[in-house]
């Protein structure tokens, strides 16, 4: 269980936190993808369905980011 609530919460913050660090939402979704393929690499995320939730909470950050990326644009 704690997995999963991992899955769902730190992808997302890791890509908010790399976009705010670099100014591009895809350069911390790209960041975020290769620390999550790391992660499956050396076993720690060992189901389909945990990899799942990580794809779907990145895609929120992603989508997070994009909104704040626009907001600090439009200023």
């Amino acid at each position: 269980m704690g997995k999963y609530l991992a899955a769902l919460f730190f992808p997302c913050l890791l890509v908010i936190l790399f976009s705010r660090a670099t100014y591009y939402p895809i350069i911390g979704l790209v960041l975020t993808v290769a620390l999550i393929a790391a992660s499956v690499y050396k076993g720690y995320t060992d189901t389909f369905i945990l990899i799942v939730v990580d794809a779907f909470s990145m895609t929120i950050g992603f989508m997070i980011s994009r909104k704040w990326k626009e907001k600090v644009a439009n200023k």
